[in-house]
């Protein structure tokens, strides 16, 4: 298991929000945490400490200026997600993202859309492609949510499905929307079936508040997911400390 550091950029700052809350409306987005540094500082913070496989990801417009100064501080450390599509993927590529993260261009007005996903990997190839499998439980299923986390799409996330996607990318990264932002624990369920299903690197996103949560991560997964934390980390304003999170991970993996 990786911790995977995580670097969310809102109207041009680093921010840690709802999820759900975010919408056309700016006034109505929850957030937890505003930092007064720049994105490059986290960038380079994860470089120092040799975090690899993290993410970068823009919330709407007006961040690409922040998240390319994230991209010069760790050359080739981090991937970039957020507005991603076949015809700008090659720009943040050449910018430094060690891969592109795409939602929105492959799931479009409720349906895994084939076309845009086969382009984008004949674009970039599919090593260089994660998909963000951001998914809320609806009766007892999960399923891809879009459009800013508030439109359901028809793909269920399960077995089949996430076998059939694997061979179109090189890792995915799922957002438990359910738990998003919340500092609830994480959605033990959804990790459990992820970690039996996928057979790619995975990245769970969601919930995470203590090191008995990644403690109890690492039991029901069995190892297998990396987990990313946000809200709950000291240096985005939560008490959870970062440290002892890169360091509780790193001597995981050793056992």
């Amino acid at each position: 298991m990786r911790f995977r550091p995580c670097i969310d950029i809102h109207q041009g700052k680093v921010k840690q929000i709802v999820g759900e809350t975010l919408q056309a409306d700016a006034s109505k987005v929850v957030e937890n945490f505003v930092s007064e540094r720049g994105a490059d500082y986290y960038a380079s913070m994860y470089r120092e400490d040799g975090l690899t496989g993290g993410h970068i990801i823009m919330l709407g417009g007006g961040n690409r200026e922040a998240a390319m100064s994230a991209l010069r501080a760790y050359p080739g450390g981090m991937q970039i997600g957020g507005g991603i599509t076949a015809d700008n993927a090659a720009e943040y590529l050449n910018a430094g993202a060690s891969h592109v993260i795409v939602t929105s261009y492959v799931f479009r007005d409720g349906r895994l859309q084939m076309d845009n996903l086969r382009k984008i990997v004949s674009e970039v190839g599919r090593d260089k492609l994660v998909l963000d499998l951001s998914c809320k439980e609806r009766d007892g299923k999960w399923y891809v949510v879009t459009n800013q986390w508030t439109t359901f799409s028809d793909l269920e996330v399960n077995e089949a499905n996430v076998r059939e996607l694997e061979s179109y990318c090189d890792e995915f990264l799922i957002h438990a929307v359910d738990v998003e932002g919340k500092r609830e624990g994480v959605q033990e369920k959804l990790a459990n079936r992820l970690a039996e299903w996928a057979t790619i690197p995975s990245t769970y996103a969601g919930g995470a508040r203590s090191l008995e949560d990644l403690a109890r991560f690492r039991e029901i997964t069995g190892g297998k997911l990396d987990i990313t934390i946000g809200s709950a980390l000291d240096i985005f304003g939560g008490t959870l400390p970062y440290r002892e999170v890169v360091d509780y991970c790193d001597s995981s993996r050793s056992r």
